[in-house]
């Protein structure tokens, strides 16, 4: 089986329009966006107005949660020897787990309600998840609080089990 072309897909912007420095930011990301293809396989494309690094959902799933609940859950997560790439949104105070590909618990009633009732949202199939780009780092915007290792991702059962298990905290 052949290997995917780690930079097919990455958008290349006339950076000869772009102001300098969002050139420079583009350039950074575009550079990240060819390392998490390289090393990660999280094959996103950059935007290429504002240089953010878009991955869609459906190869990888997401589970976002408030960031207090993020925590019970990497813990959790972190003993059984499962933990993966988390994203972190500190002006929202929310985590998202990314994990392998979805399953049909999108589709699950009972798992949607109780996702609610704790806050959290099990990305759907389609939509986008904004990777860490420097410029993100740089402000504080989006961080990782654990940076992807190598391809490795839980499976997105196991991530639902913990987002169910752990206890909400108070938001």
């Amino acid at each position: 089986m052949a290997t995917p072309d780690p930079m097919a897909g990455a958008i290349e912007p006339d950076s000869s329009t772009l102001p300098t420095a969002r050139r420079a930011a583009i350039q950074e990301a575009l550079a990240r966006c060819r390392r998490y293809r390289k090393e990660n396989e999280l094959y996103g494309i950059v935007e290429p107005v504002q240089g953010r690094i878009l991955l869609e959902v459906g190869p990888v799933g997401a589970v976002t949660v408030p960031a207090p609940l993020g925590s019970a859950i990497r813990d959790f997560l972190t003993m059984r020897g499962h933990s993966g790439p988390i994203i972190g949104h500190p002006r929202s105070a929310r985590w998202t787990f990314l994990t392998e590909h979805g399953d049909a618990s999108a589709q699950d009633a009972t798992v949607a309600s109780d996702m609610f009732h704790r806050c959290a949202a099990l990305v759907a199939p389609g939509t986008t998840v904004v990777l860490p780009s420097p410029v993100d780092e740089r402000t504080g915007y989006r961080v990782w609080i654990d940076s992807p290792r190598q391809d490795y991702r839980p499976e997105l059962a196991e991530v639902l089990a913990a987002t169910l298990g752990c206890r909400p905290v108070a938001y």
